[in-house]
């Protein structure tokens, strides 16, 4: 048994001990201490912060709040996690006040790791990250309303020495229900930001068509705090949402069937589709208005645009999950977003070695022989079949990484023979006759 495998042993050895056999648990959501921060406590406890694979997962943790791939949702990737490496992936989204963003993770059957999801609000002035929510077990899934329009980033990342596929979907659903019976977002035809008595205002809501004496329904249940009818909105009425700590404004109402005190449930009547007040010249539709605590009116799209659909499944090779390929062309672009038409983070040249940890769409997600992370075209790289077979003419060590320093995965005799599979940097990556993967040296 080499080295390295036999460090990696006792690594898991000692770090089970340290644990005491405690058993991890389902983690709720939104909660002060999650089972990201809990595991890393006992690393350091365990005092395996001081080992160079104990510190290398904490260090991938903190990278990717600050280092992450940028996607677009609704987003669906099949990854993998490396037993040999510590690493974190990190995805970041934009997202819209209202919205409700479902983050669900399954891990393929056979696979042994234990996966943290961590969930977190960035900052537009760069501060550290807010955690929204977290969870941590074999096959999860949670959700949480978006409080404002923001970019957010997931981290996703296993415990030590656990390998595995895992499938991560990111899909956006709507925090409210649709206010008008049997429509969707369809029906809406005028939005947020429009042009009211010719630019004098902005138009504070949408408008959703439909038939005069069309059902209007509770959006969420609340408490009815005020009807009445105004100029502008005709018949109105005022429901205060406070589980989202918000109010819902309907106006035009050809009716209202509440009162004042009344108190509902979500799918609850509360009129009729009408055009009283303003909109008397207009076909009959509902205004509907979101207003926040401290904020005003927002934009109610969001709160009730229709779910995301299931993203397509990748049409990449599945099977090159968790191997090398290498890059065919003279030359390919690694992305920091899959299918992004602006300059590519890194070009990479021919027979570049590429280890593939995800696979979305079209894209592979892989990992550079330097660390970097990106996506590249899956028709820009093929199989790491070997290149040519080389005889060593001196002993030589056989690294995990190709840079000076780097552990010795092995030694090789001279005369050994090894397949070389690609190039990077004046290293070779090679297999071994025993089958076993890693760099020679420029001189070896």
């Amino acid at each position: 048994m080499s080295a390295i495998r036999l460090s990696f042993r006792l690594l898991l050895f000692v770090f089970l001990i340290s644990a005491c056999g405690k058993q991890q648990t389902l983690r709720g959501i939104f909660q002060k201490g999650t089972a990201h921060q809990e595991y890393a406590r006992r690393l350091r406890q365990a005092h395996l912060d001081e080992t160079a694979l104990g510190r290398d997962w904490l260090a991938a943790a903190d990278q990717a709040l600050r280092d992450s791939l940028v996607v677009t949702l609704p987003f669906r990737e099949t990854g993998f996690f490396r037993a040999d490496r510590a690493t974190a992936a990190a995805y970041r989204y934009a997202v819209r006040t209202g919205e409700q963003i479902n983050i669900t993770l399954q891990l393929a059957p056979g696979s042994d790791a234990h996966v943290f999801l961590d969930a977190f609000e960035l900052s537009p002035d760069r501060t550290a990250p807010r955690l929204l929510a977290s969870a941590d077990t074999a096959a999860l899934s949670f959700s949480y309303t978006v409080a404002d329009d923001r970019q957010h980033l997931l981290r996703v990342q296993p415990e030590l020495l656990r390998t595995g596929r895992y499938t991560l979907r990111i899909q956006r659903a709507p925090s409210l229900g649709f206010p008008v019976q049997g429509k969707s977002d369809a029906a809406a035809g005028s939005f947020w930001g429009a042009d009211r008595d010719n630019g004098a205002r902005r138009h504070e809501g949408i408008d959703i068509f439909a038939r005069r004496g069309t059902p209007v329904v509770a959006a969420a249940a609340g408490l009815i705090t005020r009807t009445g009818e105004t100029p502008l909105g005709g018949k109105v009425v005022w429901l205060a949402d406070a589980t989202h700590g918000q109010h819902l404004y309907y106006a035009h109402l050809d009716k209202q069937l509440v009162q004042a005190g009344q108190l509902v449930k979500a799918g609850d009547t509360l009129g009729l589709v009408g055009n009283t007040g303003n909109a008397r010249t207009t076909p009959p539709h509902l205004h509907f208005g979101v207003y926040r605590a401290g904020r005003g009116a927002v934009d109610p799209f969001p709160f009730v645009r229709r779910a995301d659909a299931v993203p397509a499944a990748p049409t990449t090779q599945p099977e090159r999950l968790g191997q090398w390929v290498r890059v065919r062309d003279k030359q390919a672009a690694l992305r920091l977003s899959p299918g992004a038409k602006g300059a590519a983070a890194a070009v990479l040249a021919r027979n570049t070695p590429l280890f593939v940890v995800g696979s979305q769409a079209s894209w592979y997600r892989v990992e550079q022989p330097d660390g970097r992370v990106g996506y590249v075209a899956a028709k820009s790289v093929v199989p790491a079949a070997p290149l040519r077979r080389e005889s060593l003419t001196a002993a030589a060590d056989l690294y995990t990484l190709p840079r000076a320093g780097a552990t010795a995965l092995d030694s090789l005799p001279a005369r050994s023979t090894v397949a070389v599979l690609g190039e990077f940097g004046g290293f070779r990556l090679v297999r071994n006759g025993a089958g076993l993967v890693g760099w020679l040296g420029p001189q070896g």
